[in-house]
Parts: C-alpha cells; sequence; structure tokens
C-alpha cells in the first residue's frame, strides 16, 4: 500500500477542487444563503435532541462555526462544527442531522488522536466505516445522497485499527476511491503547534484556510471536555438512547478498574484455597451457635506461566511481568512454579521453588516465530502438567484459537495489544500496563 496522503493542507485543497469539478453549479455564497444554512443546521439539532437525545445533547455543546474558505464538507475539533456553506446548502435536515451525528462519533471514538503513524488517509476511511455503520444501524437522520460515503456491515464489531489494517493490505490508492467517498474532513490532531496557530500548508500556490491547530495541552482539554460531555449527555438522553459502543465506553470509564498487578496476585493467592473442611470450623458464626465448615488451605502454590514469543514482546516487557510473579511469590513458604515460551511449540520449560526461586529473573527468554496458543495445552497435556493456574503473558493475536478452555482455570495477561477492551472468549483477561 503506497501512502496516500503525507500532506492534510494539499488533501483539503484537493478535495475541494474535486466536490467543485463533480457539482454542476455550486451556490454563491450570500448573506442569505448563510443564514439559511445556519437555520438548517439549528433545526436538524433540535431534531437530534427530539429523536436522538444522546446525538442532540452533544450537538448543543458544539460551536457552530463557518468554514467554507477551508473545509468542503464538514469538521470538527471536539469544540465546534465546522461547516460548507455550499455542502450544506445541498443538504435534507434529515441528512445535515446524520452529518452533525458523523462529527460527534468520531469525538466520541477518539478517532483524532488514535491515529499515531498510520497513513492518514487510510486511518480517516477506517474510522468512517465504524461511524456510519453505527449511524445507518440506528436510524439517525439519513444518509446525504450525493455522497457514496464508506460504509459496510461486514466491517461490524471491529475496531478502526483492525479495519485499517485489512484495507491497508488489500487496496491500492485507486481501488479505494472506488470504495466510497469522505463524508468530512479529518482535523489531523498529530501536528502540534506550540502558539495554536495553523501551520503553513503547500501546494498549487494557494491558502487552505485557517484550518485548526491546537498545543498538545489543549488538545487534552479537548479531550476530557469531550468525555465530560459524553457521559452527560448519556446521563439526559436517559437508558436505551445511547448507542451500545458508547455504552460501553462509559462503562469503562467509570468503573472501578483493577490492574493487572492487582489481580494476577489476586488469583495467584486464591490457588492456596483448596476446598472446605469441618475439621478447620470457621469462626464467623460461631456467635449463632451453627457450625459451619472452614477453609483447608493448600500448602503449596502450583502454577504454570507461558510468555508468548511470537514478535512483539519485548525483554523489558517479559522482565517486569517475572518481577512482579517473584514479588508475589516471595511472600509465601511453598510454590511451584513452571514457567515456558512458546511460539508455534514450546520452549525452554525450567522449574522454580523456594530452593531457587531467586533465578527466576535470571531466566532465558527466546523463540520467536508464529503463535499457536493451543501449543500451550498440547504441551501440559504431554508432559501431565495439570496447574491450578494457568498464566499467559501475550499479545492477544492467536492463529486460530485460544486454548482449551475445560482444561484448567487461566489467565491472559495482554500486552501491545491496541484493542484495550479485547477479552478471551474464556478465562479471565487482564491488560497490561507498565508501572506510571
Amino acid at each position: 500500500m503506497t501512502n496516500i496522503a503525507t500532506d492534510q493542507g494539499q488533501e483539503v485543497l484537493d478535495r475541494w477542487e474535486e466536490i467543485k469539478e463533480k457539482a454542476d453549479q455550486l451556490p454563491e455564497i450570500t448573506d442569505e444563503l448563510k443564514a439559511e444554512v445556519l437555520d438548517k443546521i439549528i433545526v436538524a439539532r433540535v431534531g437530534l435532541l427530539l429523536r436522538h437525545p444522546f446525538f442532540g445533547n452533544m450537538a448543543t455543546r458544539l460551536i457552530i462555526k463557518e468554514a467554507s474558505d477551508w473545509c468542503p464538507t464538514a469538521a470538527t475539533d471536539g469544540r465546534h462544527l465546522f461547516y460548507s456553506v455550499p455542502f450544506f446548502a445541498k443538504m435534507t435536515n434529515k441528512e445535515v442531522e446524520f452529518v452533525i451525528a458523523h462529527e460527534i462519533l468520531h469525538c466520541v471514538y477518539d478517532h483524532m488522536t488514535r491515529r499515531e503513524d498510520r497513513d492518514p488517509q487510510v486511518h480517516n476511511i477506517a474510522a468512517d466505516y465504524i461511524v456510519n455503520n453505527t449511524l445507518v444501524r440506528d436510524n439517525i437522520g439519513e444518509k446525504p445522497k450525493d455522497i457514496p460515503i464508506f460504509q459496510d456491515f461486514k466491517y461490524d464489531g471491529k475496531t478502526s485499527e483492525e479495519i485499517y489494517d485489512e484495507i491497508y493490505n488489500k487496496y491500492d490508492e485507486e481501488e479505494l476511491k472506488q470504495l466510497g467517498q469522505l463524508l468530512d474532513e479529518h482535523i489531523d490532531w498529530d501536528k502540534d503547534t506550540q502558539d495554536g496557530n495553523a501551520p503553513s500548508k503547500k501546494g498549487k500556490g494557494k491558502k487552505a484556510g485557517d484550518k485548526p491547530s491546537y498545543s498538545k495541552d489543549e488538545l487534552r482539554k479537548i479531550r476530557d471536555e469531550i468525555k465530560e460531555n459524553m457521559m452527560a449527555s448519556a446521563q439526559a438522553a436517559g437508558a436505551g438512547k445511547v448507542p451500545k459502543e458508547v455504552e460501553r465506553m462509559i462503562k469503562e470509564l467509570t468503573e472501578p478498574k483493577i490492574t493487572w498487578r492487582e489481580l494476577l496476585r489476586q488469583q495467584i493467592q486464591s490457588t492456596i484455597k483448596n476446598d472446605y473442611t469441618f475439621q478447620r470450623p470457621s469462626r464467623k458464626a460461631w456467635h449463632s451457635g451453627v457450625v459451619l465448615p472452614g477453609m483447608n488451605y493448600d500448602e503449596t502454590i502450583d502454577i504454570a506461566i507461558a510468555i508468548d514469543m511470537s514478535g512483539s514482546i519485548m525483554n523489558e516487557q517479559a522482565q517486569d511481568f517475572l518481577g512482579e510473579v517473584k514479588g508475589i511469590m516471595d511472600e509465601y513458604q511453598d510454590y511451584n512454579i513452571k514457567l515456558w515460551c512458546f511460539d508455534t511449540k514450546v520452549y525452554n520449560e525450567q522449574d522454580f521453588s523456594p530452593d531457587n526461586g531467586q533465578d527466576l529473573m535470571n531466566y532465558e527468554i527466546f523463540g520467536g516465530g508464529g503463535t499457536d496458543f493451543m501449543c500451550n495445552w498440547e504441551y501440559m497435556k504431554e508432559q501431565d502438567i495439570q496447574p491450578k493456574r494457568f498464566i499467559m503473558f501475550t499479545d492477544g493475536y492467536p492463529w486460530d484459537n485460544w486454548g482449551d478452555e475445560n482444561y484448567c482455570d487461566t489467565i491472559f495477561v495482554i500486552h501491545s495489544h491496541h484493542d484495550k477492551n479485547l477479552q478471551a472468549p474464556f478465562g479471565i483477561t487482564t491488560h497490561y500496563e507498565e508501572q506510571k
């Protein structure tokens, strides 16, 4: 895949010229037309409030600002709704509702900061697929008739990063043009200018207008504002009136989170609880005269650990992970750890106990081929290894399946995966984060 867009200012200019070439005759931007378009946007915003209150509440928090000099369609920076008078003049009220909601979801889904080093144009296309699928599915406004937008339900349930990978590897520049057209202009948050002024634009001796640009501190403030507005708008809309993806995001933001370190400690500690026994009655019920069984504790913590060496893990991450395990084990008198690496097969299995536990940090990590999670379960069955907990440190990209859910209790500690909401189909999943 070739680099489709390397200069955002030139991209806007070219797109503006393309729209003008396709239009029979763009209307002259008069004061009367400006007033008519502004009224249309306000009416559409009221329509969203009445029919789709989440989007309506979010829309009222955006400052409406004409940007016909640099924006051929519509755009947002998280605070403003930028619009082109000729573009909005040709649309119905319902189509304007769709476009406004489109801008809102780009903010909510944080598409402006998720591009990283990806090709800008391809990432914008992937983001539009996500947004447009949500709007069409939930019947938010009506798709603009004059633009063949990027929308395909085959991408339902995928992240913009997953869609990016698919279309980046599958289509060239000409093929992408046949798939659809971007509905709006995507402001590049990655171009930081400390003074807040728009960077200079190149190409054809023209100015691309006052396209906004912000400092990193200002962008952080805008992101916080978007999150606050999203939660307030969802609360105002009420249950069942918010897209399911947004509900999930709000749940992630508001529910208390347990770190991977805390979860790992809890799960390892829980292995020493084996069964209930009347030989050690519980003292909690003594005051009531009822004798209840107490917990019978095993003497040995017995776990197996596998480190995924398919290519993405860094040695520092593995050392951090093993250091956390060793710190937990140092608190107990007896333990048995079986540790190995894997890619498509298992490597370098070693056993650690209190006698040699100090050597855990010297464990040699190697491997680095494909990825076959199932090889771990095959190895455990062949070697008659039946741990009380099996802990896999992985990037979360299995080649085929995640493993045998019925063999033993499994914990997946996932590192370096772009989807921080990813959950394995069985066991317990937590996401690795470096110590702050």
